[in-house]
């Protein structure tokens, strides 16, 4: 089964080179978004699997995101570029499935994360 992903960062770069990392492996990214409010529309209209969230969007909190996307999808995966160590009460007081940092981000590593073999 495939995994449908939306990504949210503020960085049209890391966007792009996320993308092509993720389906060159399999994830059908359904969408992306810049912003929460975004994010929020997308999730709606696109229904992923999985969503990724940047702790820092242009100033908006990823962790708020989080909060606010709950409800409407199977899971929440936080990203960023600072280590885990700076954020780890914040991460695990989150609803959020977990954090990945940026270098680290595969759909292994993604898969790991829910708990998906396929």
């Amino acid at each position: 089964m495939s995994m449908r992903c939306l990504l949210v960062d503020d960085s049209a770069r890391f966007l792009e080179a996320a993308r092509a990392l993720l389906e060159s492996d399999g994830v059908q990214v359904v969408g992306v978004a810049s912003t929460g409010a975004e994010a929020v529309v997308r999730v709606r209209d696109l229904a992923p699997d999985v969503v990724l969230v940047d702790l820092d969007l242009d100033g908006e909190s990823g962790f708020d995101l989080a909060r606010r996307l709950a409800g409407d999808v199977a899971a929440v995966i936080l990203i960023s570029t600072h280590t885990l160590e700076d954020f780890q009460e914040l991460v695990a007081a989150s609803p959020a499935r977990g954090f990945l940092h940026k270098s680290a981000l595969s759909v292994g590593a993604i898969r790991e994360l829910l708990g998906r073999e396929d």
